[in-house]
């Protein structure tokens, strides 16, 4: 009996996440609302609350499908050890503006759902945000390697947040952003510059 329980809660939980991905992928994160949702599933609305502890938690999983599938897209890119660093971060860098442009409400759904580093988050949802830091850690290191651990950690979110301003604010055409026919010029400008 307890078996069936347990497969029809996993059941449940990958239909959420399912229904929920798809949900994101067309109208981002403004969609998620627990009643459509369990009318969709399929279930009551508490039913929801019983495989995850808020909606947070469900978009937390869609958001790791795209984390992976981001790591997937971009994470090869610039892994060559015979490319130049500075050329490996802007393969990094080109390949993270195809994906945000190619997949435009999973990527905004990343950063839409507020986390901060003092809240209880989930060590491997950590455990993502750290391997899509690491392809970018690996040039970085190879840029100088006098860098200590601490340097390299500051330095790949730096460059992250200073590639996701230009591309953010870009793709989302505010006044202050490059234009987006300019985007894949403008990175490649300010990493080789940065570097």
């Amino acid at each position: 009996m307890a078996k069936k329980t347990q497969a029809r809660r996993a059941d449940l939980r990958n239909r959420l996440i399912d229904i929920a991905e798809g949900w994101i992928a067309e109208d981002g994160l403004a969609r998620i609302k627990a009643r459509p949702l369990a009318a969709e599933a399929g279930c009551a609305v508490g039913a929801i609350y019983n495989v995850f502890g808020d909606l947070n938690e469900l978009v937390m999983e869609v958001n790791a499908r795209t984390f992976k599938q981001l790591g997937q897209d971009v994470g090869e890119k610039g892994q060559d050890p015979n490319l130049e660093p500075v050329d490996a971060l802007m393969q990094l860098a080109v390949g993270y503006l195809d994906f945000a442009r190619t997949h435009p409400r999973a990527w905004r759904t990343l950063f839409d759902l507020t986390l901060t580093e003092s809240m209880d988050i989930p060590e491997w949802y950590r455990a993502e945000l750290k391997q899509l830091f690491s392809y970018i850690a690996r040039p970085v290191a190879r840029m100088d390697p006098s860098l200590s651990d601490k340097e390299i950690a500051m330095m790949t979110r730096g460059l992250f947040s200073a590639v996701h301003g230009i591309v953010s604010l870009g793709l989302e055409k505010r006044i202050s952003g490059v234009p987006e026919e300019n985007l894949e010029d403008i990175v490649r400008m300010v990493l080789r510059r940065l570097a």
